[in-house]
């Protein structure tokens, strides 16, 4: 089954759909998006909006230009330090504040089984992208946002092909970091990341002490 309103028309008042993109990979942030959608969409969107994994690179385009027009939409981010320091659960829950912040909603409709401490009730949904439109919004949005930033970086940072990978773990990010080093995006409380890190360099929370030597 497609994804539909049902889930939204369920509860009364303004809800919006929350999903993250970025909680495994070795590098760069967690990004977070809180999507109010229209109850009448577009045609495009209604045929096409679904989990942004099930949908081509260029079909997630084509509806990320679709929803900026017509969609209510926050962003946020859980930054390599929050994820370092607070962990990658903690550091998602924070881009789902933030991303919230921008909006004013009554239920916020949210990916998975753990429920986020948002200022607003919380209905956490299992397969929520493939259930609600609006969360199949906001898993587009947080997806595309995120693998534009990695293509941003990926000129700062050259050799890891965050461009191709956004920054998971396939083989030639792994054989990028053990060529060219750790970088100041990638997350050091990560084990394949910290198992690169030499014991004499790391600083008093374990993590290496280095400058940004691969930035232009």
């Amino acid at each position: 089954m497609p994804p539909d309103f049902s889930l939204e028309t369920a509860h009364a008042g303004v809800i919006c759909g929350i999903d993250e993109a970025g909680r495994g990979p070795w590098a760069g942030p967690v990004v977070a998006a809180a999507v109010i959608l229209p109850r009448a969409l577009p045609p495009l969107l209604a045929r096409h909006l679904n989990d942004s994994k099930l949908l081509s690179a260029a079909r997630r385009v084509q509806l990320f230009d679709a929803l900026t027009d017509c969609a209510q939409i926050g962003c946020g981010r859980g930054e390599i330090d929050e994820i370092d320091r607070l962990n990658i659960v903690q550091a998602t829950f924070l881009a789902m504040r933030r991303a919230l912040g921008a909006l004013e909603v009554d239920h916020a409709l949210v990916d998975g089984n753990l429920p986020p401490p948002l200022p607003c009730p919380v209905i956490c949904v299992v397969g929520g992208d493939r259930r609600s439109y609006s969360v199949a919004a906001a898993s587009i949005i947080a997806k595309v946002s995120r693998d534009r930033l990695m293509a941003e970086l990926a000129v700062r940072y050259p050799g890891y092909g965050w461009e191709r990978n956004a920054g998971y773990g396939t083989a030639e990010h792994a054989a990028a970091l053990k060529s060219l080093g750790v970088t100041p995006q990638h997350r050091r409380s990560f084990a394949p990341v910290a198992a690169l890190i030499a014991p004499a360099d790391r600083d008093a929370t374990g993590h290496r002490c280095r400058t940004e030597s691969h930035s232009s």
